[in-house]
């Protein structure tokens, strides 16, 4: 969504990196084009009025003035910015002192409230919570059903004891799930309320009247990020009318230009508690100011990364993986399946990857990456025997004619795979003192003196959050004019090499004889 926004951004900052001092004029100027930027992403005036004043304030005094690097510390400056646009720290969820908490969501039809109460509710059975789905849109064809089928999907009970359609008092609805919520012992009620095409009074009437009815805990506004002005429009008439303690940013995986996700929390003045980036329910993740602003700004986000493959990577098969990169024991393609497996978990390979910090100049590359290279990989190892997984060596030249025609390809992807597999395991022999793998602790040398390499005083290199143990090696290479040791030098655990990356293998493309 914000792909335009960070390209004028990046083009912006690329103008000032070079230069030993700036002036005012170059102050001015920047100032100017980061207003068109924000301005062309419909993001509102008032918005930007305020960020800009912000910026140049700060970056006409000493912070900038005595950097060593101006240009790095007026990206600093733009980033803190984006960040209190966005809401500075972001707000979880308020829960009742004695449940069940009660959840209205309100918003405009076709704005993904629906879709949004089936994602909530699959998100908050994951906490350990027991949610109640309410279908109080009895308006709206089928909303009703719609509801159902997504608490199937999600495992959450719908409490529907109208057919909609036009059929049903929602008010009457609302008020009755709260006493079954308490019989259920559920602790959690969402209430899925209907919405219009436009805002009306009949529609602002009944959303008040659900709200006096149950006495919600958080009133939450989803928003369309996709219609721009619009919604923040719409936003503060639901504020003002029905009263709002919390937004969602649906559609955030659409390829609108985003001004509404960058104006919605400055003008609501209520914070932005999550934010829905797909169709599918576990396209939903909790709201982070900093990671938005860090992806705005093209400089990836390595915590939320950390995290997808943390929930990706179940703790048996972390603690396998540890225990073998400790233990000294052998990197197998069976280990190596098992990681492919969660890496496809995690989601498309090029959406993984662009959370990564110096990928963003690299979207036309990432657009063409295809996760079918992921599949014929799969089929590979699958058609191996399990002494051909544990010992590659002993795959001859009749073993590989039969592997390739098991899998569907040519000797020649079997070959490429056994040589990246090859590297891969060189590389998981380096990994395994290097990160912060659960219990991994490297064996103390023999000598105090010994330092390891790259490092002061003999200290394991720092790595900050780590990736899970397990994550993925052999990645077939970076695009050629990248170097990957540069990566490190924007937020990635200083010591750690990545694996190449051949982004030919993966292409959309790509002819196979």
């Amino acid at each position: 969504m914000f792909d335009t926004l960070s390209d004028r951004l990046s083009g912006i900052f690329t103008k000032l990196r070079g230069k030993g001092r700036l002036t005012d004029a170059d102050i001015d100027a920047t100032a100017r084009e980061i207003r068109l930027a924000l301005l062309e992403a419909d993001v509102a005036l008032p918005v930007v009025k305020g960020f800009i004043a912000n910026v140049k304030e700060r970056a006409r005094g000493a912070e900038v003035s005595q950097a060593l690097n101006p240009a790095q510390q007026i990206i600093k400056i733009v980033n803190d910015e984006l960040v209190n646009v966005l809401g500075g720290e972001g707000r979880r969820l308020q829960f009742a002192k004695q449940p069940p908490t009660v959840i209205m969501l309100a918003g405009l039809q076709g704005s993904g409230k629906t879709t949004l109460a089936g994602k909530l509710a699959r998100w908050l059975k994951a906490q350990g919570h027991q949610p109640l789905l309410v279908a109080a849109d009895l308006q709206r064809p089928n909303a009703v059903g719609q509801l159902q089928v997504l608490g199937g999907r999600a495992g959450v009970e719908v409490y529907a004891p109208e057919p909609g359609n036009g059929v049903g008092n929602p008010v009457q609805v609302a008020r009755d799930s709260i006493e079954h919520a308490r019989r259920a012992a559920r602790d959690i009620v969402i209430v899925d309320t209907a919405g219009r095409l436009g805002i009306d009074a009949e529609m602002m009437q009944q959303a008040a009247d659900i709200r006096d009815a149950v006495d919600p805990d958080e009133v939450i506004f989803v928003i369309d990020a996709m219609v721009g002005q619009d919604a923040v429009r719409t936003a503060e008439a639901f504020r003002d009318g029905v009263g709002i303690t919390g937004v969602v940013l649906s559609k955030l995986d659409g390829d609108a230009r985003g001004g509404a996700a960058l104006s919605v929390r400055e003008v609501t003045g209520q914070p932005i508690l999550f934010a829905s980036t797909g169709e599918k329910l576990e396209d939903f993740d909790v709201f982070y100011p900093d990671r938005m602003a860090s992806r705005i700004l093209g400089m990836g986000d390595v915590l939320t990364l950390i995290e997808q493959a943390e929930a990706a990577f179940d703790t048996d098969q972390k603690e396998k993986m540890t225990a073998k990169l400790m233990g000294g024991e052998q990197f197998t393609l069976e280990d190596f399946l098992d990681q492919l497996i969660a890496v496809r978990r995690m989601g498309p390979i090029a959406n993984v990857l662009a959370m990564m910090p110096g990928m963003g100049q690299m979207k036309d590359q990432l657009g063409e990456l295809d996760d079918k290279h992921f599949d014929r990989v799969t089929a590979i190892i699958r058609s191996m025997t399990p002494s051909e997984r544990t010992n590659p060596k002993i795959i001859n030249g009749s073993r590989r004619a039969r592997i390739a025609n098991g899998s569907g390809v040519t000797v020649m992807d079997v070959n490429q795979l056994l040589n990246r597999f090859a590297d891969a395991q060189k590389m998981m022999k380096q990994m395994g003192g290097m990160m912060g793998l659960p219990g991994g602790r490297r064996k103390a040398t023999k000598s105090p003196k010994n330092k390891r390499k790259g490092t002061k005083g003999g200290g394991r290199p720092r790595t900050g959050a780590g990736l899970p143990g397990g994550f993925p090696g052999g990645m077939p290479q970076l695009p050629a004019g990248m170097d990957p040791n540069d990566l490190a030098n924007q937020g990635l655990p200083p010591g750690f090499k990545l694996p190449k990356i051949d982004f030919n293998k993966f292409g959309k493309g790509e002819k196979r004889g």
